[in-house]
């Protein structure tokens, strides 16, 4: 096989290595589906994705997503960091400042913002829809919640590309401390259908306006340093239960520090239309051999 350019990213970083792992093979054309997961499984990232030509003529690119495991349809931070790939390569141009990233949801615009030689990436979000609310909207939800305060919203399942139990807590400081049972947020994403549990809470911090953890057990993950698709369906909770609270046009999110992580991303808000991103560092840009399947 011809050597491929590989990069690894780091993505919606706020200090160098303080995001969220991505590996993306920039050119998969003769790949096979099996070729893939063998060499995500190798990978070991929580998703490696892999670049093809466009399906559909208004894509800019096609995506493919790979967990460990299996392919997945969507993901937040494999999308913005794919894009950052795109750009890197040269393997697109925006259009009236967007790309437009065909994947398993369909064919998503991603804008590109250049500012000070820095460029911001951001994924506009599937429709969300809130499932059902409330502490007893599942029998295993309140267990799963114990030892945590909840705060001004009850706790929801909300569906949009992918599917989370989110949780508001009442304060950063609960939130940050707080220990889960990761056992029984498995048990509840596994009976629901759903990637587990999101929890968030407002901050005063200058720098960010809400902190987010997000534990993923539903696909065998304990804890995600950036969640894309999971602030996703929290800005379209919030915008939809509080449509003219401070949070409305959009926020900044603290995530991963729990974990020796430090992501920050950008929520934008118009007309109801969410956008989630923020920014990668492209860490390791090298040549890729591998040998088939």
């Amino acid at each position: 096989m011809n050597p491929i350019r590989y990069m690894h990213l780091d993505v919606f970083a706020a200090s160098p290595g303080g995001g969220n792992h991505l590996g993306v093979v920039t050119d998969a054309a003769g790949w096979s589906d099996a070729h893939m997961q063998r060499f995500a499984r190798w990978t070991n990232l929580v998703e490696t994705t892999f670049l093809l030509p466009p399906g559909d003529s208004k894509a800019s690119y096609r995506v493919r997503i790979f967990t460990p495991q299996k392919e997945i349809a969507f993901a937040g931070h494999p999308s913005i960091g794919s894009a950052h790939a795109v750009l890197e390569c040269g393997l697109a141009t925006p259009k009236d400042g967007l790309l437009w990233q065909e994947c398993g949801a369909g064919v998503l615009p991603i804008r590109v913002e250049e500012s000070n030689a820095q460029r911001r990436l951001l994924l506009q979000s599937p429709e969300a829809r809130v499932v059902k609310t409330g502490l007893h909207a599942h029998p295993l939800l309140a267990a799963t919640l114990d030892g945590i305060d909840l705060g001004k919203l009850p706790p929801a399942l909300v569906d949009g590309g992918r599917r989370w139990w989110l949780a508001e807590c009442v304060d950063e400081a609960s939130l940050r401390a707080w220990r889960p049972d990761h056992s029984a947020i498995g048990a509840l994403a596994v009976a629901s259908g759903s990637m587990g549990l999101c929890a968030f809470a407002r901050s005063t911090h200058p720098d960010y306006h809400l902190v987010v953890r997000a534990f993923p057990s539903g696909v065998g993950i304990v804890e995600d340093p950036a969640s894309g698709a999971a602030n996703g369906l929290i800005a379209a909770y919030l915008t939809q239960a509080e449509p003219h609270g401070p949070l409305a046009s959009g926020y900044a999110v603290s995530q991963g520090r729990e974990m020796g992580h430090d992501a920050l991303l950008i929520a934008h808000i118009v007309d109801g239309t969410i956008w989630i991103g923020g920014y990668t560092n492209t860490v390791i840009d090298g040549t890729l051999r591998w040998n088939g399947e």
